[in-house]
């Protein structure tokens, strides 16, 4: 009899320790974003942190969503396994030192659009050397929808698109040089030719322009949609911005 009991508390223990388990969020991510600026990136932020709150209930993991630019602390961040950066980047000295500590401990971020804009007055070279080397150098004016082409179709960001699909419409960027030309740059996504000349007025004519990529020396990734209200219109691309997160959270979450 005691043995019996025995295992049946045994089994009810279990029960319940694999319900509570189940119960947790597998990785936590915080996205960060402004209400300030452009009004077509506002709405991009607004669009994704609804997206993303959706995606976290089905696939299971936690996010959460700040305007509050000085919760990129080291106290914050320290259950946080994924970072979002929708619509702008820190400006402070202390954040960006305790996000390039984040990085380098194993944190993961993914930046939409905007959040990777650097020029000279950026002043941030850790930051240039995190995406790849690529200044911002241009754009196409209006937003318009374009034919990507998929470089790797075997990545688990890519692993469900086609080898192109088409994307709705963004302000797409430029950079000098193009990020490629980095040896720990992995491309992703990128504009097909055909879509040249692109804008009406400002205009992108030809050049190698990626748009999706990671610099394998670190746990993130940029993609440049996130401009305006179409951009979550797409089921296709949205498989990769579903992926792309979970990827990103998978890679750093703990056991």
């Amino acid at each position: 009899m005691r043995l019996l009991s025995r295992v049946l508390l045994s089994v009810i223990a279990l029960f319940f320790a694999g319900r509570c388990s189940a119960q947790q969020p597998f990785f936590r991510a915080l996205a960060f974003y402004t209400d300030k600026g452009e009004p077509d990136h506002v709405d991009f932020a607004k669009q994704a942190i609804a997206f993303y709150m959706d995606l976290a209930k089905k696939d299971g993991f936690a996010f959460e969503a700040t305007m509050h630019w000085e919760e990129l602390n080291s106290e914050r961040l320290k259950d946080v396994q994924l970072v979002l950066w929708l619509n702008d980047f820190p400006l402070k000295p202390e954040q960006r030192v305790t996000f390039q500590k984040y990085m380098k401990q194993g944190g993961a971020w993914m930046g939409f659009h905007v959040a990777a804009y650097n020029d000279s007055e950026t002043h941030w070279p850790w930051f240039l050397e995190f995406l790849g080397g690529g200044v911002f150098c241009g754009n196409n004016w209006p937003p318009l929808p374009a034919k990507l082409l998929v470089d790797d179709t075997g990545h688990p960001v890519t692993r469900r698109l086609g080898g192109s699909f088409e994307a709705p419409a963004n302000e797409w960027y430029a950079w000098r040089p193009t990020p490629r030309e980095n040896k720990n740059v992995k491309v992703l996504v990128s504009l097909a030719p055909e879509n040249y000349p692109i804008g009406l007025k400002d205009t992108i004519t030809a050049g190698d322009l990626p748009v999706v990529w990671t610099n394998t020396k670190y746990r993130m990734l940029y993609v440049n949609m996130g401009h305006g209200e179409k951009i979550f219109s797409s089921g296709e691309q949205n498989k990769l911005l579903e992926d792309a997160v979970l990827w990103l959270g998978k890679r750093t979450a703990r056991p």
